[in-house]
Parts: structure tokens; C-alpha cells; sequence
């Protein structure tokens, strides 16, 4: 426990004494008497050192001195996703120079345009995009899980983001909403994957291998031997760095389906979202240091027990599992870590359902993706 409260401690120190340039902060509601019940984030403003964007007026997603950063966006882990903006760009060298890519999902009872409002009376100045993504194209491959949460076609949207997101944007961080980064996410971007390498992330070979896949995969001889050539460590697909010129030319969206569809026929795993990833990517991932995934701090599958910290430093504290740091906190129950997430959340009052979602979701036409800029408004 004594450890933890120092570490604790720490991480407040740094978050006091590393802020950017910004303005104040205030409690918004959206235009429209939605009243949302988020407050408004600091102004935060990029130091001399910053690259200046190619356009200063309006800014592209395909200006090179960009940094990308691709999230789900949907009302069940809204709260967790403003925190997670908000901490990115807290920490930031140059927070102007960060674009984000939000994934919306079709049918979620809040709208792309009231989330879009929403992103926007939050973070008045930030770069980004909310696409919309049709679950239809993933649902069909979707199997049963040891958790109903890790069912959400939300989760599959990383298997599509070289479909998503426009082609001139050739990279990408992959974010989960339930993390915060207390570094400058500038040196988890500089990121250099080597030999091809289409993904970065932590890797955790002393984690127990074989438990991601069940018995019946494993005696098979067949489908096993994908790991033949390999030496596969476990990987969080929570924090990604992805080259996406390699993930269109290798066709890995196509190869994450295969495995899907043969778990609908054989039962290979239980987890969800991960397995697949393990699949084709395992023991062909550029490692990443520990620092950037202190992963497993909302507890396991099943209880979302409290956990304490990895050894070593500490970039980025992500609470996967079933515990959520703004539900133990909200229940008045919280994990010593969930108080390193609270200084992030600008969260004020309850989400009022948007009452034209109906209406919206029809516009996605006969398209898979729908993109859908703040700039609409």
C-alpha cells in the first residue's frame, strides 16, 4: 500500500508541475440545452520547438507535422474517453500538432453530431474527426465472450482503421478510452518499427501464452502451427502504434477476419477483440517499452479486483479489465489507482440521450464509413 500512495504521489506532483500553455476552465452544456455536464478543458498551446502546420487556417488530416491518434467514441465510455483526450493533450509538447480520429458507432444512443458538439464544447481548439462505423460489417464474425462488454462491435473498429481513416494518413496511435497518458505522447509517435513491422506495442513474455486460446486449438495441429515459425509473447491491443501503408498492402484487416470466422466454427479463445490480433501479429511486434501500457489496472474479466503497479515508469495507466475508475469512484468505492485517473476527468453532470440518433444513423447511405467532421456543425 505504501508504494502505492508514493506512486501515487508522484504522478500528482507531475501533473501539477507539467502543464502547457492554456486558459482557464469552466463548466459548458451544450448549445442546444442538451446540457451535456462536461467542463470545458484548458486551452493548451504548443511551445516554440512545435513544427507550424503547412496550413494555419484550416488544418487537414493529412498535414505531415501531425500527430495521429485514433479512439472509440460512444455513451457508455464517453467519460472515459474525455479524460483520455484530456490527458494526451495535457502532457503534450505540442498539443495543436495532434489530430484526433474518433470512431463512432452506428447505432449508439448519442448521435456523431451531439458527440461531435460534445468533443467540440469540450475541447474548443482540438484537431479532429468523428467517423461513423457500421456494425454490420463486423457483426457477422462476432462470437461470444467471457464478458458481455467485449461483444460491442465498437471493439472490433481497430480491425478496420486502414479502411477508416483517410489514405493519406499513413500512421496511427491506437488509444482505448479507459487509459490515461502522463507523458508527452510525442515519444510514443517517434516509435520506429523496424524489419516491416506493421504494429508497435508492450510485449509480456512472461505472461502465460497459451491461456489466450483454448485446448481445442491447441491440440489441433493444423491451426496451431500458426505460431510454428514464432515466438509469441502476449500483447495489449489497447496501445498500438500501426503503420498503415504496411496493414493496406498486407491486407491484415482480411487476416483478422479469417481467424474471426474460424472461431465462429471451431471455439479457439474466449476474449474477444485480442485473440485475433495475437494471431497474426504475435511474436512479429516491434516492443515497445513497458512504460507506455501499465495495463490491468481495472482487474481481471470477472471481479475488476484492485491492482497496484507494474515495476519500472510510468507513461500511460490503463484500466482494462472489468473495474472502470469512474464507476468505482462514482460508487464511492475506488481502487488507490483510480485516484491517478480523477485529476483527467472533466466529467459534471448525466448525459441527456440525443433525440435524433434515429434520424442520423440513416445518412450513412450504402457506404461502410461516413465521415463526419466537426466542422458541420
Amino acid at each position: 500500500m505504501r508504494s502505492i500512495l508514493y506512486a501515487a504521489a508522484v504522478l500528482l506532483v507531475h501533473f501539477l508541475l507539467s502543464a502547457r500553455f492554456c486558459v482557464g476552465i469552466r463548466t459548458i452544456s451544450g448549445g442546444d440545452g442538451l446540457g451535456f455536464g462536461f467542463s470545458e478543458a484548458p486551452d493548451y498551446r504548443n511551445g516554440v520547438e512545435c513544427p507550424v502546420s503547412v496550413n494555419t487556417e484550416v488544418v487537414s488530416s493529412c498535414d505531415p507535422s501531425l500527430v495521429h491518434v485514433a479512439m472509440t467514441l460512444d455513451s457508455e465510455y464517453l467519460r472515459g474517453s474525455i479524460a483520455a483526450v484530456h490527458s494526451v493533450l495535457r502532457h503534450a509538447s505540442c498539443p495543436e500538432n495532434i489530430f484526433f480520429h474518433f470512431i463512432a458507432a452506428e447505432f449508439d444512443p448519442a448521435s456523431p453530431r451531439v458527440l461531435s458538439k460534445l468533443v467540440r464544447s469540450t475541447f474548443p481548439s482540438l484537431n479532429f474527426k468523428i467517423y461513423i462505423f457500421r456494425e454490420d460489417t463486423v457483426i457477422n464474425l462476432i462470437s461470444s465472450s467471457i464478458r458481455q462488454a467485449l461483444e460491442n462491435p465498437l471493439n472490433y473498429a481497430r480491425n478496420y482503421l486502414g479502411d477508416i481513416l483517410d489514405l493519406c494518413v499513413d500512421r496511427v496511435i491506437y488509444l482505448d478510452s479507459d487509459l490515461v497518458v502522463v507523458d508527452d505522447i510525442l515519444k510514443l509517435w517517434n516509435t520506429t518499427l523496424t524489419n516491416s513491422r506493421v504494429i508497435g506495442a508492450p510485449e509480456y513474455c512472461h505472461a502465460n501464452f497459451t491461456k489466450y486460446f483454448t485446448d481445442g486449438f491447441w491440440s489441433d495441429p493444423v491451426i496451431s502451427r500458426v505460431f510454428q515459425s514464432r515466438k509469441p509473447c502476449y500483447f495489449n491491443t489497447g496501445v498500438m502504434v500501426m503503420d498503415l501503408v504496411r496493414w493496406r498492402e498486407g491486407n491484415y484487416r482480411k487476416r483478422i477476419e479469417n481467424w474471426m470466422e474460424i472461431q465462429r466454427k471451431r471455439r479457439i479463445y474466449e476474449l474477444g477483440s485480442l485473440p485475433p490480433f495475437l494471431l497474426v501479429f504475435a511474436g512479429n511486434v516491434e516492443a515497445i517499452d513497458h512504460r507506455w501500457n501499465q495495463h490491468g489496472l481495472g482487474g481481471d474479466n470477472v471481479r475488476g479486483s484492485c491492482r497496484s503497479l507494474h515495476p519500472g515508469a510510468v507513461s500511460l495507466l490503463h484500466w482494462s479489465g472489468k473495474g472502470k475508475p469512474w464507476v468505482r469512484l462514482d460508487a464511492r468505492k475506488p481502487c488507490p489507482l483510480d485516484h491517478l485517473w480523477e485529476p483527467y476527468d472533466l466529467y459534471k453532470g448525466n448525459l441527456v440521450k440525443d433525440q435524433s440518433s434515429s434520424s442520423s444513423s440513416s445518412s450513412t447511405g450504402s457506404s461502410i464509413f461516413l465521415g463526419f467532421s466537426s466542422y458541420l456543425l
